[in-house]
């Protein structure tokens, strides 16, 4: 069995700070951190979960990773990190138009 060596929590780590920043919006806070710090915390873990996968591939590239399904499940997990916060901020956006175009 091939070790992966790709933290399984990454993944659910990310999903955890865009849910709890989801709870946010609809007014279900369990901490007293803000909207800004937990979509700054979300976007500093994909910026990593990028990073990592930039590594890997380059290290696969130049001969020292030899293990190319683990270079392949760290883009995978990095590219479903990327589609997660596009998917909040498409989100964020259409909220935050429904607010603007309400009738005061």
């Amino acid at each position: 069995m091939t070790k992966i060596g790709i933290e399984s929590s990454q993944l659910s780590s990310i999903r955890s700070t865009l849910l709890d920043s989801a709870k946010l919006l609809s007014g279900k806070t369990d901490t007293d951190n803000g909207f800004g710090e937990k979509m700054k915390g979300a976007i500093e873990s994909v910026a990593d979960a990028q990073s990592k996968s930039k590594v890997l591939a380059e290290n696969f590239e130049l001969g020292k990773e030899q293990d190319l399904t683990k270079v392949m499940v760290g883009q995978n997990v990095s590219s479903l990190a990327f589609q997660m916060t596009l998917n909040v901020r498409n989100k964020v956006l259409s909220a935050y138009k429904d607010i603007m175009n309400m009738p005061v």
